[in-house]
């Protein structure tokens, strides 16, 4: 490529660092503030040009910043955050937006950087939405044990499993909350009932449409249909991180990927062993963990490893080690499939 650079991608401005590797010119500046606009702006002096490559990190505001460069003719190369800063070894001089640039510039011109897949847009939109299904999901529990709580610090009867989940245990707690509770109390119960249903009313618009888009992404019904606990929610989570030609060498870095790995000993000291790494998306944890759960029911293939492992250790321990085995096993579905998991009908 006769054009080579970096950008480091912030919020309030990107900086560049490009080489001409015909003239031998570098470039160096920034794109201030940083949007689609001021950026597009930026790229027209790279008109009608094909031989243009940009490396950025996959951090946030990668997303515009590769569809802006796509649309321009440029190539974009995302790299890993983490190996990208492991590249540069040990820091002699003081960090700074050009260095990054700079640093994401040569190791684009040496081949070194460690990239990242892009997805296709399709996919994108798919993990918006299962990530923000996803805090809903933290804030609905949230918003739950608000009451308990609220219920506990004034000194009133618990409330029982079910208290939230029919009209008339809903009708149940208000009563519960006017007798045992103070002004201020029962201010704090309506407004946590008045947020739960707000945010249950998201969560089914939301469900609604990721069940549609898990029914139209050939990757997730191919995984509904081959994997026993895996629903329209978990085949689509898993697709879209999972999914496309040569993602993975081994299932075993698909594990790794989610960060269902267990951590080993680390001499600096930082990381104890035998714990879950918990690197990668959080909402693929949480839905193949869902998953391996449902293998503690009697018909499940699965059962008598859930069974053995629970016996041995607890039921946490089984239902992980399920969802390892659920990941390697999509994997290798995914893997089959190629490009075509990706593909909408």
């Amino acid at each position: 490529m006769p054009i080579i650079g970096g950008l480091d991608i912030h919020r309030k401005q990107i900086t560049f660092d490009y080489l001409d590797t015909v003239t031998g010119e570098v470039r160096r500046g920034q794109v201030s503030p940083a949007d689609r606009a001021h950026l597009r702006a930026w790229l027209a002096r790279f008109a009608g040009r094909d031989d243009v490559a940009f490396a950025m990190e996959g951090c946030t505001g990668w997303r515009y910043v590769a569809e802006e460069l796509a649309a321009a003719g440029i190539a974009a190369h995302v790299g890993e955050p983490a190996d990208t800063a492991f590249a540069r070894g040990r820091k002699r001089h003081a960090k700074t937006d050009k260095t990054d640039s700079r640093h994401l510039r040569q190791l684009l011109a040496e081949g070194r950087l460690p990239e990242c897949w892009i997805p296709p847009a399709q996919v994108l939109e798919c993990r918006a939405l299962l990530e923000t299904y996803h805090d809903l999901r933290r804030e609905h529990t949230a918003w739950i044990q608000r009451i308990h709580a609220v219920f506990f610090h004034q000194g009133a009867p618990a409330l029982g499993e079910g208290a939230l989940r029919t009209e008339a245990a809903l009708a149940a707690l208000r009563e519960a909350a006017a007798v045992h509770l103070s002004p201020a109390g029962q201010l704090q119960i309506a407004t946590d009932l008045d947020m739960l249903a707000a945010v249950e009313a998201r969560m089914d618009t939301l469900r609604r449409q990721l069940r549609e888009a898990a029914r139209r992404l050939t990757g997730a019904r191919v995984l509904a249909d081959r994997l026993y606990g895996v629903g329209p929610v978990a085949g689509l989570a898993m697709t879209c991180w999972l999914g496309g030609a040569g993602r993975f060498s081994s299932s075993r870095k698909a594990v790794r990927f989610a960060g269902l790995d267990v951590t080993v000993y680390s001499s600096d000291g930082k990381r104890s062993p035998g714990h879950l790494s918990r690197q990668g998306p959080e909402i693929l944890r949480w839905v193949v963990y869902e998953a391996g759960k449902t293998h503690a029911r009697a018909a499940a293939p699965g059962h008598d490893y859930y069974a053995a492992v629970k016996d041995r250790t607890d039921g946490k321990i089984a239902a992980l080690s399920q969802a390892r085995k659920i990941i390697r096993q999509a994997c290798h579905i995914l893997a089959e499939l190629g490009d075509d998991a990706l593909t909408v009908t």
